[in-house]
């Protein structure tokens, strides 16, 4: 405990300073931009149950990018909450091109169960091309030790575990899931 005399405060300043208002600005920007993107997806899918869909994702890629950084022990940073931001993107396009190629397919008239197993077959080298290029983008920034590597090493670890939890979630449980959601709709009511 340090006494002041009167007349006397302290201050934090610096880079301390900076790091409150990055943090505070991101507390606004983060949500204002996940509900933008919800809602473009309902813009663009015409229902909320499809845009739905497309945004588990984020969740999905957000536990990925939390367990990595817990695996590496590495602290939740502006740079690790910039990361998470740029992984919300990846994961909401994964989903999005799954979705959207399942309901091309059921608009071409295939019963769900084919359209369903279909989407996820065709799409599966595409979003796992995805992965691997944006994940082996990444290691070297993951890995770096050099000047900035404090900044670096948070925001690479983010991406690659998101994009590694994202692209399990996008392959399988996506699918999945999107089934249930039309399975249950298509079925009538119990009377």
């Amino acid at each position: 405990q340090v006494r002041i005399p009167a007349g006397y405060w302290t201050s934090w300043g610096g880079q301390f300073e900076q790091l409150q208002a990055a943090a505070a600005r991101l507390q606004l920007v983060v949500p204002v931009a996940l509900l933008l993107v919800f809602v473009l997806l309902f813009m663009m899918f015409g229902n909320l149950r499809d845009g739905l869909v497309v945004f588990t994702g984020i969740p999905f890629a957000l536990t990925g990018g939390v367990l990595a950084l817990w695996l590496r022990d590495i602290p939740l940073s502006i740079s690790a909450g910039v990361g998470f931001i740029a992984l919300s993107g990846v994961a909401v396009l994964n989903g999005l091109v799954m979705v959207s190629f399942i309901r091309g397919l059921l608009e071409e008239g295939k019963p769900l169960d084919i359209a369903v197993r279909e989407g996820a077959l065709v799409r599966l080298r595409p979003v796992l091309m995805t992965a691997l290029v944006a994940s082996l983008g990444f290691i070297p920034m993951a890995l770096a030790t050099g000047t900035g590597a404090e900044v670096q090493r948070p925001l690479a670890t983010v991406v690659i575990g998101g994009i590694l939890s994202s692209t399990a979630l996008t392959l399988l449980v996506l699918p999945a899931l999107y089934h249930s959601v039309l399975r249950r709709r298509e079925q009538p009511p119990a009377g």
